[in-house]
């Protein structure tokens, strides 16, 4: 097929933080040097922003870095937090407990409560005012390799194409976008990134990856119910002792309320299902208070990845880098990945520029990883390191050496714990017992896709469906026979159905795509690995707005 192409210097994929970040600093050390380069930037969402969901309490260092006067800039950092509570919750009682015993990531002085989407458009426009070239609605489909196996850059996906696999009477072909060298930041479990992995073996050595799935909803609540600059973040009910997770709960400004619920995807309960789980923290006495006579405003879901230092990839290969959650950078302690994701985008862009000024191209970027063992990106890592190995014990036993570690060894403690694979820790479910979860009321508590309905998701249903099964016999003969198709349990947007065509027929797999998130949890639970996530059309998914 004949494709356009476009040339630039550095291609970045994906205008999250990590991207964005990246672009900035490009450009502004282009301006320091007098030394122009092209910088190009794509992202799936239809705007910058439409696919951001984070919690987010940020950790304003990495933006301070970037803009120095980011206030007078207009930064979209209005809610500094004020307030810190850390409760342990039973079914009808919560346990505070005493901030003097807390380790400091719980200490959120100086950060900000935002809303992330608005954080990614302001950076986007402030990448746009140095030149960067921005193409929102442009997913990168595949990667392309040059004649010596580096990176080359990126081919978008084509547009029009019909359910069968036949053009369409809109079909566009997708554009080669070229470059010296290409950044992946398609956040948590990249498609392109996995590839990659595979190609390069960027996992050699490391311990794999683990996640967790974030299920959010933004409230505006009665102005009696508010308290601006609260952070609350709860461990306990309803989640069972054996399955890692907690929630959040964030006072913003203008009596808007962010509550979320993370669940550890090492859970072995196939029944366990995160959307009911989040669904059911709501109608805790603690919890249910702040959102009396309020109103639900937004939903969302996205994976996180939670491995620390032990989990991530070697960073650079042959023509390009990953950076932020393609990687990995998340600080699953302080649960805050914002500002490590533009922190490695900056020192990426550092090690890029230093190489096309050198008249180098589509070399492995060694100066990157360099930069980052130096930096205070991986010391904050580092300290943190063992919190998702020991949380994974059980919540008492994980706490207590958790902050045994972080007070009494400040982090720097001689051992390293190791990570292991989530997808392998599911029981049959004949071992496992159903969970009863309650209906939803309709005011406080919600079904999926009414939730989804606020998600703004939209998909062309005429198209290929991009959540492609390897083999379909396994759908059936193992992940329904041995594990009653947890996908229909973990998914939380009703993408998975099981469905008999006529009584008594037989059992197949429904796949609903028009209605994912784009939280990529089945890539990554799905038991027998069988399920491959990769992108649809250009600007579809979710539009977010704001969260």
């Amino acid at each position: 097929m004949e494709r356009e192409s476009m040339e630039f210097d550095v291609l970045i994929v994906g205008g999250g933080p990590a991207g964005l970040g990246a672009a900035i600093r490009l450009k502004q050390l282009a301006a320091e040097r007098n030394h122009e380069i092209s910088v190009c930037l794509i992202e799936k969402g239809a705007e910058i922003g439409a696919h951001i969901l984070s919690g987010a309490v940020v950790d304003p260092r990495s933006i301070a870095e970037l803009f120095p006067d980011w206030k007078e800039r207009g930064a979209p950092l209005i809610t500094q937090a004020t307030e810190d509570r850390v409760m342990f919750l039973t079914a009808t009682k919560a346990y505070a407990f005493p901030n003097a015993v807390l380790p400091d990531c719980f200490d959120n002085h100086g950060n900000y409560i935002v809303r992330m989407g608005n954080v990614t458009k302001w950076l986007g426009e402030q990448a746009e005012a140095l030149g960067v070239e921005i193409y929102p609605g442009f997913a990168g489909a595949d990667v392309l390799y040059d004649e010596n196996g580096a990176v080359k850059g990126v081919v978008t996906g084509d547009m029009g194409v019909l359910r069968d696999g036949t053009q369409g009477p809109n079909f566009q072909p997708g554009m080669e976008l070229i470059a010296k060298y290409t950044f992946f930041a398609e956040g948590c479990r990249g498609h392109l990134a996995k590839r990659l992995e595979a190609k390069y073996n960027l996992r050699e050595g490391v311990d794999p990856q683990t996640y967790g799935i974030g299920i959010k909803e933004m409230w505006e609540v009665p102005a009696a119910n508010h308290r601006p600059g609260l952070v609350v973040h709860t461990a306990g009910w309803p989640l069972t002792p054996d399955v890692y997770g907690g929630a959040f709960l964030y006072h913003l400004e203008e009596n808007l309320i962010e509550i979320g619920f993370v669940v550890g995807l090492n859970y072995s309960n196939p029944y366990l299902s995160p959307f009911e789980e989040m669904q059911r923290h709501k109608t805790h006495p603690e919890i249910h208070k702040f959102f009396e006579g309020g109103k639900r405003l937004a939903y969302g879901a996205r994976a996180i990845a939670t491995g620390n230092i032990q989990s991530l990839p070697r960073l650079v290969f042959p023509g390009g880098a990953l950076i932020g959650d393609d990687a990995g950078f998340l600080n699953a302690a302080r649960i805050k990945g914002n500002h490590t994701a533009i922190k490695s985008g900056m020192l990426a862009a550092e090690a890029a520029f230093d190489a096309l000024v050198a008249d180098r191209q589509r070399d492995a970027l060694t100066a990157f990883p360099v930069a980052f063992r130096e930096s205070w990106l991986y010391s904050e890592l580092y300290k943190t390191r063992n919190f998702k190995p020991l949380m994974k014990k059980s919540f008492w036993m994980g706490s207590t050496l958790f902050g045994a570690d972080q007070k009494l060894f400040l982090g720097k403690s001689p051992w390293t714990l190791h990570n292991h694979c989530d997808h392998d820790k599911l029981r049959p479910a004949a071992e496992c017992q159903k969970i009863d979860y309650p209906k939803p009321d309709g005011v406080f508590t919600f079904d999926r896709l009414s939730s989804v309905f606020l998600s703004n998701t939209n998909h062309e249903e005429d198209q290929p469906c991009h959540l492609r099964l390897k083999d379909p016999e396994v759908a059936i003969a193992i992940n329904l026979e041995v594990y009653d198709s947890p996908e229909q349990y973990y998914c939380p947007a009703g993408v998975y159905e099981i469905v008999r065509d006529g009584e008594g027929g037989k059992p197949r797999l429904q796949i609903n795509n028009q209605n994912c998130l784009h939280c990529k949890t089945c890539d990554i639970k799905d038991p027998t690995q069988n399920i491959d996530w990769t992108t649809p059309q250009g600007g579809e998914g979710p539009i977010y707005q704001g969260m």
